[in-house]
């Protein structure tokens, strides 16, 4: 055969690239500092530190004590892993000023919950997940909604209040996935206002003191008997004393 009519054949019988019927799977970037050869998934303070550029999450961790939760979740878990959306410190920089030391405790521990997925998410899977996302912050649609949108190389989140994008890996195994946001993950729960507390009951007036002004008007009453019956009794007197005289007015005659 002919070497132009091989190649004339060889070109016909290729077939053209089907265009994709879903989103492509994202690839997102490693850390540069990434290296799972000596990382451990129960040292998630380890891994962040290894990174750099995780100062405030880690302190946030430590002091709202969440890391030992994590921590221990990872060592007993049986299946499901955890995957941890990461803040830098630029993005914490960005919220305002003072915003942080304004979150009660409880809040802040809520703030670091809505980072963290209760299940392992590998970065070819985000296309996967059901919108709204549980978080372990819980899963509230009103107020605790994360929305993840997968779509060729990006990795969108929204939150109802900011909307943010996983810019690179910072660590990833079959358990834990830390991935690095260039925003900080701001819940609903944090800017809805709360459902009014219930109104205080009025107050109750003391009653009068019915009964005072029953003594009083007993007392009076028994005053006013009091007389009554001296001026009964001393009239009585008198009349007896009238009686007396006459009679012996009478005898003396």
């Amino acid at each position: 055969m002919p070497f132009s009519t091989l190649y004339s054949t060889t070109t016909l019988a290729q077939a053209p690239d089907a265009a994709p019927s879903k989103p492509i799977v994202p690839t997102l970037p490693h850390s540069p500092s990434e290296d799972n050869s000596d990382s451990s998934t129960d040292d998630i303070i380890k891994i962040l530190r290894k990174a750099k550029s995780f100062n405030v999450l880690i302190r946030l961790l430590k002091t709202t004590q969440l890391i030992n939760q994590i921590s221990s979740q990872l060592i007993t878990i049986k299946s499901g892993g955890l995957t941890i959306f990461a803040p830098d410190d630029g993005s914490f920089s960005q919220l305002k000023v003072g915003f942080l030391n304004s979150l009660a405790d409880n809040q802040k521990i809520e703030l670091l919950q809505f980072h963290i997925l209760p299940t392992y998410v590998s970065s070819s899977n985000f296309d996967s997940l059901s919108n709204p996302v549980r978080t372990l912050a819980g899963d509230n649609p009103t107020r605790l909604q994360l929305n993840v949108t997968a779509y060729g190389n990006n990795v969108n989140i929204s939150t109802g209040v900011v909307n943010a994008t996983v810019t690179g890996i910072v660590y990833s195994d079959k358990v834990l996935a830390i991935y690095h946001v260039d925003k900080v993950l701001l819940p609903l729960d944090f800017f809805k206002p709360k459902p009014p507390a219930p109104a205080p009951s009025p107050a109750i007036e003391p009653k009068a003191d019915n009964d005072n002004s029953s003594t009083d008007g007993l007392g009076t009453s028994k005053d006013s008997a009091g007389a009554c019956s001296l001026t009964s009794t001393q009239g009585t007197t008198l009349v007896s004393l009238g009686v007396a005289l006459v009679a012996m007015v009478i005898i003396s005659s």
